[in-house]
């Protein structure tokens, strides 16, 4: 019995260290970001919003870069409908995120309509790089937990302090949130396709920016994505056919699957047309033979 218990003790003592680890760094992302929030309570106090509407939507949306688009699109003087509409198809993303966190996470489904709060970008990043699933739960929960409350202490402090700042866009403060958003999300363009919907997303919000109303130039920018799509298809169809015709053998596209050295009648090449009546004449032939 002993002989058995001792593994069990090393893995429980190795498994402590990565705990440590994963919570170090999801301490350190919900710290750094959650900070933000207080540029986010003083641009949404300077777009003109009340110390209550600027909590609320701290406590109820908690998406950073909804919510910036949002007290932005208002302070550019846009319509709150559009800015409001800017900043949900923003927040769609986090949808995507929940069904791919959903199978990473196999929480209790008394527990996921309280983790789904909680599904923004920085969770999301912390929890895929984990290797394990004990280690993902920790990671989640530790980025959410820390992020949440300091994010919405930020904000309620921001907006407290927004009197005594001034005007926000001679601080930059407004920056401070999509800046801290691209720094999260450069890491995670890795193939070409992804910089190439990264980099015309952003040029065409830069173009459309000075001709569209505030908001809409971030609806638009995502038609960058199914354009990159379909470039890349256009472009790969070629080299799948290719690769396809490649696996099919000598015959290509449509033609034989015979092994080489068979014609298309499916006679051996070379051969005289008495071997190729066996079919019908060749019990006589084998006879004769014998």
């Amino acid at each position: 019995m002993a002989q058995q218990t001792a593994p069990a003790d090393t893995t429980a003592d190795s498994t402590e260290k990565p705990d440590a680890s994963v919570v170090r760094d999801a301490l350190g992302v919900g710290v750094a970001v959650g900070l933000s929030g207080f540029a986010f309570g003083v641009t949404s106090a300077g777009s003109g919003l009340g110390l209550l509407q600027t909590c609320a939507l701290s406590l109820l949306v908690f998406t950073g870069a909804s919510q910036f688009a949002l007290v932005g699109a208002l302070a550019a003087g846009g319509n709150p409908f559009t800015a409001a509409a800017g900043a949900f198809f923003l927040g769609v993303r986090n949808a995507f995120y929940g069904l791919r966190l959903s199978q990473v996470l196999a929480l209790p489904r008394a527990v996921r309509p309280f983790a789904a709060q909680w599904v923004i970008d920085e969770t999301t990043a912390v929890t895929l790089a984990q290797p394990t699933r004990r280690a993902a739960r920790i990671g989640f929960t530790v980025t959410g937990l820390s992020l949440y409350v300091l994010w919405n202490l930020t904000t309620f402090l921001g907006a407290l302090g927004a009197k005594a700042i001034g005007d926000t866009r001679a601080w930059g403060l407004d920056a401070a949130g999509p800046a801290v958003f691209l720094a999260l999300l450069a890491p995670m363009l890795k193939t070409t396709t992804e910089r190439a919907v990264a980099g015309l997303a952003v040029l065409l919000g830069l173009v459309l920016l000075p001709v569209l109303p505030a908001g809409v130039p971030v609806l638009v920018a995502a038609l960058a994505a199914p354009v990159a799509l379909f470039v890349e298809g256009r472009r790969g169809g070629p080299e799948r056919r290719a690769a396809a015709a490649a696996s099919r053998g000598p015959g290509g596209p449509g033609g034989s699957a015979e092994p080489a050295g068979f014609a298309g009648s499916g006679r051996p090449e070379g051969q005289d047309g008495r071997d190729g009546q066996r079919g019908n004449g060749g019990r006589d032939e084998v006879e004769e033979d014998r």
